[in-house]
């Protein structure tokens, strides 16, 4: 792709891509997916929190070479809201599901390529004798642990990554391995207990990022899969209460960091997996990739009244597989989709997006903001009809930008391989919207794909109170149509100073792979 410093195509891809944020729809409860359907609350293991998927950028070069430019890194979060003296079990994954993040790379809206992952956790039943008797200890540790599968941990989990060509379920599936001996299990560090069990978390945890070969791709690449730090920040409580926030406050952008990120205290677990974006693109003709990521569960479970001895036996499952979560762009679920649709949006694919298109065309969410805010305060919600502006970005991808093969609708994030990753510390907060306000050239953000630095929740605030439409004047300039008018724009010129008062660029993460921080200790 090649991009231009002119100012009428800055100002074209400034709205698209406010369009695009919107999509999202509106991520404003939190770009992150915590606890968004029915069901998935009765089956956090299975929850997905975050899906980003980005140009790598660890050690890139301001021009964006070096380092592990001409990688892609996806990462899907699970199981949301941990708290750090979490024990004695803490956060083991379940070992009777599939974990996958899949990749459409003509536009069809179909898996191509799908990363497949399932875990193992092996009970080793330390015990202690006492009395002369042998008696199991009730912790997942017998003393300090700073090496893989240590033998002081009790409960010792692995992992494998199969990759799927084709239909997840038929395609040809094969196991990546380890580069150097060639083994298909993979370690998993345990959660961050607390600094007696664990001095250096950092270094143990460094222990678990695996050089990685990908059946089909010459190049190796890499899997990490591990407790971190949730890097979300979000003003989550005040949000979900009718944005319970002075207007003063969230339209005043020296008050950006005024609010309380309630995630902050929050773990995540982390699956995380580099590849060269030669290996993920139909042809070096087609850079633009689709990519999303989902849980299943087996169809049936019997809960015994009589479990055995040993590690969550409780439940024994049979049947086939059901998806039971699914996430692509941040918080479509969450804050788009209707309650009476909430776990079947979970259980679709993305070639079925269609019959949730109502959700698209006529949000209710600006709508509820106006409730909250009221029309005196100009909180109006927008009035153009049908939204084929938001069909066009959120549904088929931006021409020009991250726009994908056959454009058949779909909810996914997109992402143009081809665009040079930003260096951690020139990213702008706000993706390719703030560089077009600024006048900068960070492309390589959201919504062209995900990075955690990426603000999505201020970003999406601009566009719900009418940025899509204010960006340029003339909306059949932008290709969106009548419908796309700039008519009852609330907040006037102030929509472009919304923020959540909490600053996403202020959250702590890392420059490289595994790229989110370290987790929160039990006990420090």
């Amino acid at each position: 792709m090649k991009t231009t410093d002119s100012t009428a195509s800055r100002r074209r891809l400034a709205a698209l891509c406010l369009g695009a944020c919107l999509g999202g729809y509106l991520s404003v409860a939190q770009a992150s997916s915590h606890r968004e359907a029915p069901f998935i609350t009765t089956q956090p293991k299975v929850d997905a929190a975050d899906f980003y998927m980005f140009n790598s950028y660890e050690g890139v070069a301001a021009d964006g070479s070096g380092g592990r430019a001409g990688f892609v890194t996806l990462i899907a979060n699970y199981l949301p809201l941990q708290d750090g003296y979490g024990g004695p079990n803490y956060f083991s994954l379940d070992p009777n599901a599939l974990y996958e993040i899949h990749i459409d790379n003509n536009g069809d809206a179909r898996e191509d390529i799908t990363f497949q992952f399932r875990f193992k956790n092996t009970l080793k039943a330390i015990a202690l004798l006492i009395n002369n008797k042998s008696v199991p200890i009730p912790i997942i540790q017998a003393g300090v642990v700073s090496a893989s599968n240590a033998a002081a941990l009790n409960l010792n989990e692995s992992f494998s990554v199969n990759v799927i060509r084709g239909d997840r379920r038929t395609g040809l599936s094969a196991a990546l391995t380890h580069v150097g001996s060639g083994s298909a299990v993979f370690d998993k560090p345990v959660d961050n207990i607390g600094s007696k069990t664990i001095p250096d978390y950092p270094g143990y945890a460094a222990q678990h990022v695996h050089e990685v070969n990908i059946p089909g791709c010459a190049t190796p690449g890499r899997v990490f899969v591990g407790q971190r730090k949730d890097p979300f920040a979000v003003n989550l409580g005040v949000i979900f209460d009718l944005v319970n926030a002075p207007l003063g406050v969230i339209t005043d952008p020296g008050l950006i960091a005024a609010g309380k990120d309630d995630l902050a205290d929050k773990n995540v677990t982390e699956l995380a997996i580099e590849v060269a974006a030669s290996c993920l693109v139909a042809d070096a003709t087609h850079p633009v990739i689709g990519g999303w990521t989902s849980a299943s569960l087996r169809q049936g479970q019997y809960l015994t009244p009589s479990p055995a001895k040993g590690h969550a036996t409780t439940l024994i499952p049979g049947g086939g597989w059901t998806q039971v979560s699914r996430l692509g762009m941040p918080l479509v679920n969450e804050v788009v989709i209707g309650l009476p649709d909430k776990d079947r949006f979970n259980s679709s694919s993305p070639k079925d997006d269609l019959q949730f298109a109502d959700y698209v065309t006529n949000p209710t969410l600006p709508a509820l903001i106006e409730v909250a805010f009221g029309q005196a305060a100009g909180a109006f919600a927008p009035s153009n009809a049908g939204r084929n502006d938001l069909v066009t970005t959120f549904l088929t991808g931006i021409q020009g930008v991250n726009q994908l093969g056959m454009i058949t609708p779909s909810e996914m994030q997109r992402l143009n391989t081809a665009i040079p990753a930003v260096p951690f510390a020139n990213q702008n907060r706000l993706g390719i919207v703030g560089s077009i306000l600024a006048g900068g050239s960070d492309f390589a953000g959201y919504p062209n794909g995900r990075r955690p630095k990426d603000d999505v929740v201020d970003i999406s605030l601009i566009a719900m109170m009418g940025g899509l439409c204010m960006a340029n004047g003339n909306a059949n300039a932008l290709g969106f149509g009548a419908s796309c008018k700039p008519t009852a724009v609330p907040l006037g010129s102030t929509a472009f100073s919304l923020h959540d008062a909490v600053d996403q660029a202020t959250r702590p993460l890392m420059p490289a792979f595994p790229y989110l921080d370290t987790p929160i200790p039990g006990a420090k």
